[in-house]
């Protein structure tokens, strides 16, 4: 499952020390083997699982993968996102 929305000024500052990733535009396949949680500062994509379901997201939205999840990431933006597993 995934999941998107606006966090509430909490929930962004529960980010502060979170891991920072950073990705230029481009497409892969990812296998979430933990549970993630992921804060979108800077840039957009589009994520599809394996059966079609699919979530836009940019710069400002909180977004969940669950554990077990199989998808594909577009990377339409170069992105940074603070993220947290478990």
């Amino acid at each position: 499952m995934m999941k998107v929305w606006r966090p509430t000024s909490e929930e962004i500052n529960n980010t502060e020390n979170w891991g920072i990733w950073k990705k230029e535009v481009s497409e892969f396949e990812w296998f979430y083997d933990v549970p993630e949680l992921c804060y979108i500062i800077k840039g957009q994509a589009i994520v599809t699982d394996n059966s079609g379901n699919r979530i836009d997201f940019k710069a400002g939205d909180m977004v969940k993968f669950d554990k077990g999840l199989k998808c594909l990431w577009k990377i339409t933006e170069d992105i940074e996102k603070r993220y947290n597993f478990g």
